[in-house]
């Protein structure tokens, strides 16, 4: 009885979107999970062909060095997105004094924007050299240089490295846009 009370005198504006945060902040969750499960088995991939090649390509590492920043810093925004239903569920809470400001639900959610949109970036650069050292590749190769030159095809290992940075771009896409469209309903709140 006495719970049914405090569910009534809990406004429902409060009560919406706190259970809008708590949702996104699952379906971010997951979506950049999965995304982010792909781009890892991507990078496993490249790395694990990496070591029966003999000559190595430098602008690959680099590649790869950026989609490890990217996948660490994805870790991270997993890690946010889980706050964000903590977050969602402490506003669906009777109790008032439980529920996090406006102020420090704006910061929270505004700090999710900056750690995708550096990831947005990391997971560019290593996307950027990658195709730059692929499309290198194909320009260099002429009509039977797998023969005379094995070194310079496209081998599956690059392609490999270029999946695990688009799809963290993509993953971090997800949670770029997710914080924004929070930050918006909290504004509208």
């Amino acid at each position: 009885m006495q719970i049914e009370s405090e569910a009534r005198s809990l406004p429902p504006e409060t009560r919406g979107i706190g259970n809008t945060i708590r949702l996104t902040g699952w379906i971010t969750l997951w979506s950049q999970l999965a995304i982010g499960v792909v781009s890892v088995f991507a990078l496993l991939f490249a790395l694990t062909g990496r070591r029966f090649v003999q000559q190595q390509n430098v602008g690959l590492s680099i590649g790869i060095f950026w989609a490890v920043c990217g996948i660490v810093l994805l870790l991270f925004s997993l890690y946010w997105d889980f706050r964000y239903t903590r977050i969602g569920k402490a506003l669906e809470n009777h109790n008032p004094a439980l529920h996090p400001s406006k102020p420090d639900t704006t910061k929270i959610l505004r700090l999710g924007i900056i750690v995708g949109l550096v990831g947005i970036l990391l997971t560019l650069l290593g996307a950027s050299s990658t195709m730059f050292v692929l499309m290198a590749k194909s320009i260099s190769q002429t009509p039977g240089v797998a023969i005379s030159d094995p070194y310079r095809i496209i081998r599956p290992m690059d392609v490999f490295v270029a999946v695990a940075d688009i799809t963290g771009i993509a993953a971090h896409f997800v949670g770029t846009v997710a914080s924004l469209w929070l930050l918006e309903r909290v504004h509208q709140h």
